[in-house]
């Protein structure tokens, strides 16, 4: 049987759980299989103290690091019983880990989630660890979605703009004309701050489509408070993370701003979401027309999307559905791509979208 299907990974900042798809290339992307798992609520909430400075942390890591192996290993057995499919159909799984730390500002960046126990419990290669050679080459490591964007939704007719809305938002600009650079980068927070703050008062995972936020007012003084950070205001190259975009930096903001409605608090921040990303397109996506398409778990919450529709009048906004890749299962198929760059010897980056200094190739194989 001729292996000739990729699995991506992808866990993100929101800690939803893992996304793993089965992806066929002829070029063009063709989503073969998905599955979602979920995370435990208790190795989700030891992932969300790992994120952020505290005790005995080397010794949590290595522990989850094992976990999370596990856990990504059963999502791949999972795909494969669900759907049919043969370990021996398979070329390589792209397993993106799960970010604990991304600090581009010092130069490195940490993904967890053993990739020798995924290749071991599945018998498949697995291909892991892709940021950091971007890195390596004075680059942010990140967004690297965009060079996947630039091989399979290239539009010579028109500019394209993809957005990505998971815990992070990011976009991609993809000039029509190919001699142009693409460019992309992370615009702040996506879903990451509405989700910690339903989290903490409500006890829910996430706002679904956006009901809470709708019933409360944008407070414009909290508002204009978040928007004063300093990210918001850098050029681009950048990325960022819960390093950044935390429960405790909104609480810290909170303080200084009293008797505001739980529910206020919640719809400031979705324009918070909404206004970083319309800024940032306004900005830096420098054409006169352009068709913007919008993934990710954010792509679905239909009160974000109309707020972006409102800040961007005069651009038509789909989802990537309507350019022939799930918007929900975007990014894990961006990792099936790079395992299969990698191991055919191809660069997966994009140095004009992280800054390095030139086309690389991203991973390192662990073989079955």
């Amino acid at each position: 049987m001729t292996a000739n299907i990729y699995i991506g990974l992808m866990s993100g900042t929101s800690l939803d759980g893992i996304d793993a798809v089965a992806v066929r290339f002829t070029p063009d992307c063709h989503i073969i299989a998905s599955h979602s798992e979920p995370f435990p609520s208790d190795l989700k909430q030891q992932i969300l103290r790992l994120t952020q400075p505290g005790d005995r942390e080397i010794d949590l890591m290595g522990q989850i690091d094992i976990q999370l192996g596990e856990l990504f290993s059963h999502s791949v057995m999972q795909l494969l019983q669900k759907n049919g499919l043969k370990a021996e159909s398979i070329a390589a799984i792209g397993s993106h880990g799960q970010t604990i730390r991304h600090r581009p500002e010092h130069g490195f960046t940490l993904q967890i989630g053993d990739p020798n126990i995924i290749a071991e419990r599945t018998g498949i290669t697995t291909i892991a660890d892709f940021r950091r050679r971007d890195m390596a080459a004075a680059g942010q490591g990140a967004p690297l979605v965009p060079a996947f964007h630039q091989a399979m939704l290239h539009n010579p007719d028109m500019d394209r703009v993809l957005l990505n809305i998971g815990g992070m938002a990011n976009i991609t600009h993809l000039p029509q004309d190919p001699t142009k650079a693409i460019s992309g980068f992370d615009t702040g927070p996506g879903n990451i701050l509405l989700d910690a703050w339903i989290n903490e008062i409500k006890g829910l995972p996430f706002d679904k489509d956006g009901a809470w936020a709708s019933s409360g007012k944008i407070n414009s003084a909290l508002l204009n408070d978040l928007l004063s950070l300093d990210y918001f205001q850098e050029a681009p190259p950048k990325s960022t993370g819960r390093e950044q975009f935390n429960l405790a930096w909104l609480q810290n903001t909170l303080a200084t701003h009293q008797d505001i409605a739980n529910k206020d608090v919640q719809r400031t921040l979705l324009e918070l979401t909404a206004a970083t990303i319309a800024d940032a397109l306004n900005k830096y996506v420098n054409c006169d027309q352009y068709d913007l398409f919008v993934c990710g778990g954010g792509s679905r919450n239909h009160q974000l999307t109309q707020r972006i529709q409102d800040l961007l009048p005069n651009v038509v906004m789909q989802t990537s559905d309507k350019a022939g890749i799930d918007a929900d299962w975007m990014e894990a198929a961006a990792f099936a791509w790079l395992a299969k760059c990698c191991l055919g010897g191809s660069c997966g980056n994009a140095p004009s979208v992280t800054g390095a200094k030139g086309n690389r190739i991203l991973g390192a194989i662990y073989q079955a």
